[in-house]
């Protein structure tokens, strides 16, 4: 017999991730070097268990949610200026979590305000972690499905409009490194595993 759980099919990934007392750090102090409106920035002196110490600069972020939104063979994604890359880029909808805030809720506020997309019910599908190295972000991703059109709301000063791009030109982008943004390749990706096994032109077409 198989495993059981959502845990099934697993066993050495979770075996790899399992606590390790030669690999943990304490951290023995923590001050805050910088809050602003979205994170705050932290210097944290570590201690390893060799007994050295290390620096640690950690970007604190509440985290965020984003959409993956399929029909007839395209996904929505919305075009925006990133001032830190210095270009446009093409995103799932996504935004951060206000405080207190669940995903799934989040999530349909984001797919509303950008574009205007409204979904009957929202899937857990993935969720990634932008760079653990040195920030605590993190974004759900879900899929919606049951999807119907109403006006878009945009935050004051957020200049994005949505576009509808054919699935496998997306994933094409995606292996070529066209489209980088963590949480678009992820929930693309995670969208098409998740998909009955198809070819990969109707994939789309099965997640409705």
């Amino acid at each position: 017999m198989g495993d059981a759980g959502p845990h099934r099919g697993m066993s050495e990934v979770l075996e790899a991730l399992a606590p390790d007392p030669s690999l943990f750090e304490e951290v023995a102090s923590d001050e805050c070097m910088w809050q602003g409106r979205i994170f705050s920035v932290d210097l944290l002196d570590v201690e390893l268990s060799d007994g050295t110490h290390g620096r640690r600069e950690i970007v604190r972020h509440r985290g965020g949610a984003g959409v993956i939104a399929i029909r007839n063979g395209r996904v929505c994604l919305v075009r925006q200026y990133r001032v830190a890359l210095g270009r446009v880029t093409v995103e799932i909808p996504a935004g951060k979590l206000d405080e207190g805030e669940d995903g799934a809720t989040c999530a349909a506020r984001e797919l509303l305000e950008e574009t205007g997309l409204r979904a009957e019910t929202l899937e857990p599908l993935v969720t990634t972690i932008g760079s653990p190295g040195f920030t605590s972000e993190h974004t759900e991703v879900f899929l919606a499905r049951g999807l119907s059109q109403d006006a878009a709301e945009p935050d004051e000063g957020e200049l994005v409009g949505a576009v509808w791009l054919p699935l496998d030109e997306v994933v094409a982008a995606i292996r070529a490194g066209v489209i980088q943004d963590a949480k678009t390749v992820a929930g693309v990706l995670a969208a098409l595993l998740d998909a009955p096994t198809a070819p990969d032109g109707e994939r789309g077409r099965l997640l409705l």
